[in-house]
């Protein structure tokens, strides 16, 4: 997991250990918290580069949207496998959003950002992390903040 990641920036986290989910919304129901400080971490391309976007659980991302903020031409989801072959060692589903860990832009919704505290993957299916919003700027200084989420149907 990225706990030596966390240990040696000295943020302030919580590391939570909860039954398999495979979802943010399934983590919301299953910790009990509102489904707007669970992070959903997707992995795009956006103009031909790989990048990280983190929106709450209960929103979708929006492309246009996310392209004004990427000041992107093209923006599309990878592939499981495309993820598989450039995130090694965690699991699809599990990834964090420290995108600066594998050279990659990383992007959070603001609404994310401005809740109090924030829950996000881990790197496993049983833990998750939470963290205040500005815990994950000192993690990823190079954090594009942005609004590119719309509601999820």
């Amino acid at each position: 997991m990225f706990i030596d990641f966390l240990k040696t920036k000295k943020v302030k986290y919580e590391l939570i250990k909860h039954r398999t989910v495979y979802t943010a919304y399934d983590k919301a129901q299953t910790l009990r918290v509102p489904e707007k400080i669970v992070g959903k971490t997707l992995i795009l391309k956006s103009d031909g580069k790989l990048v990280i976007a983190l929106i709450p659980a209960n929103k979708n991302l929006d492309k246009n949207k996310f392209k004004k903020v990427a000041k992107a031409k093209k923006v599309d989801f990878v592939s499981e496998k495309l993820i598989k072959n450039k995130l090694k060692g965690v699991k699809v589903g599990t990834i964090p959003p420290f995108g600066n860990l594998w050279g990659f832009q990383t992007f959070i919704d603001r609404g994310l950002i401005q809740s109090p505290k924030i829950i996000i993957n881990a790197g496993d299916y049983n833990f998750s992390i939470k963290l205040s919003g500005g815990s994950l700027k000192k993690l990823i200084p190079s954090l594009v903040i942005g609004s590119f989420t719309k509601v999820r149907k």
